[in-house]
């Protein structure tokens, strides 16, 4: 089914009509893909511990811009209010996730930058 509304929440399981899908879903592909995003959820944010625990550990932030990181962190307050309010755990897991990690670099930049 097509959503006219183009950008309207896109997880028909969790809106609230007659036509809800099962969750799990009953197709192998889509339950696994539904597992694999709350993996990518965690693996993504992890990404950014090397850049943490240099800044850290070195007790200096050269090179690490703090433009970007705070760009970062601030676009990924909406989707993380988006994952709270279409209660998508993959994206409520991520964007916190990658909240903290901004945050962490974000602190480092100006202690130690």
């Amino acid at each position: 089914m097509v959503n006219s509304n183009g950008l309207h929440h896109i997880s028909k399981r969790k809106r609230v009509h007659n036509n809800l899908e099962e969750y799990p879903h009953p197709q192998f592909w889509i339950r696994f893909l539904d597992k694999l995003l709350v993996l990518v959820a965690i693996l993504g944010p992890a990404s950014a511990i090397p850049q943490v625990l240099k800044i850290f550990l070195n007790q200096s932030a050269v090179g690490v811009s703090l433009f970007s990181w705070t760009l970062w962190l601030i676009l990924g307050v909406p989707w993380l209010i988006y994952g709270f309010v279409h209660k998508e755990k993959p994206l409520v897991i991520a964007y916190s996730l990658w909240f903290v990690m901004h945050s962490a670099v974000v602190a480092g930049v100006l202690m130690y930058g």
